[in-house]
């Protein structure tokens, strides 16, 4: 890690002249000393990061050393409920089950995540305003207050305590369903989140500058937890789609982009998607995307899926992304 003499940009590669200011860039010596002068911080503050990359460390720690049997959560995006105005249960949620059944008789620990059933709140979009990273757990729906939701009380704990996780979601006017979308949007406080570096004012933003640059220059890629901490990595991913009209390609060509830039992993073939004709009516489609073909089809998304884990679990590295940004 290097930065400019001048401006105090800091600066990954290797380079000479500032892109900025053309100012000379050097490599410091991390001292206390030079931290607190470079970050503009007290000793009190300059500790408080420290706390929080101590914190991380010990959290990329827990994660790898993880044992036990594998868990297989099982996220479905469907809005229809046969108790509710639908009159008949979801499609993509058949298949999903139908999946996580194939991991219950391989030994997996499965749970079925109906996000219909689950209060979560719009993200509010603060990424730019906490510096390039969102909180975890995510500051704007603080975890255990009043203004909590279960997004932050309930899942994004079994989301890390997630080895598989299969995601299944209708068609929707060509992309994934709006609850799909409101909990993807959620999961980014998972990745490369950190702790606030001011718990009463989380989205000081001179501030949290000053923490991101303080990571930047702290993080080594030999140290997991080190820099930002992406907490997806290396967990296995599986799509499965059904509707009655085209975009199945376009929903899982989007989740597929979205997930495995958070770090997800991907077997191949682990997806799949059930698809009716548009010749034939709405009310028909049931029979067609629910049939042997489509769940065999899940069966094998879940087989894979499977597969890749038990392979993940056993490796002894981590997979290499760049922690010294998000």
């Amino acid at each position: 890690m290097k930065t400019c003499d001048n401006c105090k940009l800091v600066f990954i590669h290797s380079k000479e002249t500032c892109d900025s200011c053309g100012g000379v860039i050097t490599e410091p010596k991390l001292t206390d000393k030079y931290l607190k002068e470079f970050l503009a911080v007290d000793d009190k503050m300059l500790k408080r990061f420290k706390e929080i990359r101590l914190a991380t460390i010990k959290e990329a720690k827990q994660r790898a050393s993880k044992k036990g049997p594998l868990v297989a959560l099982g996220i479905s995006g469907s809005a229809r409920d046969q108790f509710d105005m639908a009159g008949e249960s979801s499609n993509s949620e058949f298949l999903l089950k139908i999946a996580l059944a194939e991991l219950k008789k391989e030994g997996v620990k499965t749970e079925l995540i109906p996000l219909r059933k689950y209060n979560i709140k719009h993200c509010k979009a603060c990424y730019s305003t906490t510096n390039t990273q969102c909180h975890f757990t995510c500051s704007c729906y603080p975890k255990g207050k009043p203004t909590g939701d279960d997004m932050s009380n309930v899942l994004y704990e079994k989301i890390l305590g997630a080895d598989i996780i299969i995601f299944a979601t209708p068609v929707n006017n060509f992309k994934i369903s709006s609850l799909l979308a409101l909990f993807i949007d959620r999961c980014i406080s998972l990745d490369g989140s950190l702790l606030p570096a001011d718990p009463k004012a989380t989205k000081n933003r001179e501030l949290n500058i000053k923490h991101t640059k303080f990571v930047e220059l702290m993080a080594d890629p030999n140290i997991p937890g080190s820099g930002f901490l992406r907490r997806f990595s290396g967990k296995v991913g599986g799509v499965l789609v059904t509707g009655h009209e085209a975009g199945a390609a376009m929903v899982i060509s989007s989740l597929f982009m979205t997930l495995n830039h958070f770090g997800m992993a991907f077997s191949p073939w682990s997806n799949m998607y059930a698809m009716s004709s548009i010749t034939n009516p709405t009310y028909k489609d049931k029979q067609l995307v629910n049939n042997l073909g489509y769940q065999e089809d899940a069966i094998m998304v879940a087989k894979n899926a499977l597969k890749l884990a038990k392979a993940i679990r056993v490796q002894t590295q981590e997979w290499k992304y760049d922690n010294s940004a998000n």
